[in-house]
């Protein structure tokens, strides 16, 4: 009877941690994910200034093709990027951390972008 009982909770340990193992691979490292949602905002607002202009294009289609491109450049799929971005909501420590990191990144291209068209646009009259 011991025995039994011995295997039984053997069992259910295994399957707990091969089922806590598993969910936790799906969830993309909060690294990987910075990248990820950075080339996502930066699809949202191409999309957003361009696309959405041209009304011979269908914006939602045009976006979805865009984060699918995304997806495979960064090697993971639709599903876990939002099962990933559900768990970094519902961790708003690591979620805001990401963020800063990402609009840090935007402040610093924005700045790059404005010193390469007006740094030698001035001219002294």
């Amino acid at each position: 009877m011991k025995q039994l009982l011995f295997c039984i909770m053997l069992c259910v340990t295994i399957v707990a941690c091969k089922n806590k193992n598993t969910s936790a691979d799906t969830i993309i490292a909060s690294d990987k994910m910075e990248k990820v949602l950075w080339d996502i905002y930066q699809a949202d607002a191409f999309t957003e200034n361009f696309q959405k202009k041209d009304s011979s294009k269908n914006f939602k289609i045009e976006n979805a093709g865009l984060q699918k491109k995304i997806f495979d450049l960064h090697k993971v799929s639709k599903e876990s990027f939002y099962k990933s971005y559900q768990y970094y909501s519902s961790h708003p420590d690591i979620m805001h951390i990401m963020l800063d990191s990402i609009t840090s990144k935007a402040e610093r291209e924005n700045g790059k972008l404005m010193m390469e068209r007006y740094s030698g646009s001035h001219s002294t009259e």
